[in-house]
């Protein structure tokens, strides 16, 4: 039984390892030798329990994406408070993660990422969400409710991943509470002017 516990123990500690190795350096930049490094073993172990660094990546995704607090993430019923729920939820769950789909997106990396069904699948229930409060004649008809869930996962990611950028335009960090704060009131403002009722 104690060989069974450490050997789960070591599964955990190499993905707890890998999970900061790939967020920080992406597929392409990640090292096994860094990861062995991080998690304190001999490289030839992580071997011992995945074939390499494809196999490792995709239980890393797969283990994080099972991570997530599923009852913290349901959308609010009021969609203009989607956009300020969906920032908050950015920055206090899913940065690392955020960073990590950056590279991604610079990046070629392995195709067909375990996650990636569970992340597909978190992002069509946006879409189904606002499709369902469209019917409910909370957001307008004109709009495309796949276009709105571009939008609002636009609005609530790119100031937090592209803080350079945030930075020169407004003068302010966006871990500042003063930027927190000045957004997540713009987000509210804006929200309320595309989901105006009549």
């Amino acid at each position: 039984m104690g060989e069974i516990r450490n050997a789960e123990r070591t599964r955990k500690l190499i993905l707890e390892a890998a999970r900061e190795e790939f967020f920080e350096k992406g597929y392409t930049g990640a090292r096994i030798e860094s990861i062995a490094k991080r998690a304190n073993i001999n490289k030839q172990l992580i071997y011992h329990y995945f074939k390499g660094k494809d196999e490792l990546i995709h239980e890393t995704i797969d283990e994080f994406t099972a991570s997530l607090p599923s009852g913290n993430l349901v959308l609010p019923a009021d969609p203009v408070q989607i956009a300020e729920f969906r920032f908050n939820v950015n920055q206090e769950y899913l940065m690392d993660f955020l960073k990590f789909t950056a590279w991604e997106a610079v990046e070629k990396g392995p195709s067909n990422l375990k996650g990636e069904k569970t992340r597909e699948k978190i992002l069509h229930s946006y879409n189904e969400d606002m499709k369902a409060k469209q019917d409910m004649g909370l957001v307008p008809k004109e709009f495309d409710p796949k276009l709105i869930t571009l939008m609002i996962s636009s609005l609530t990611i790119y100031p937090l991943l592209y803080k350079d950028v945030t930075h020169m335009i407004t003068g302010l960090d966006p871990n500042d509470h003063e930027f927190k704060e000045k957004w997540t009131q713009f987000l509210r403002q804006i929200s309320e002017q595309i989901f105006k009722r009549e």
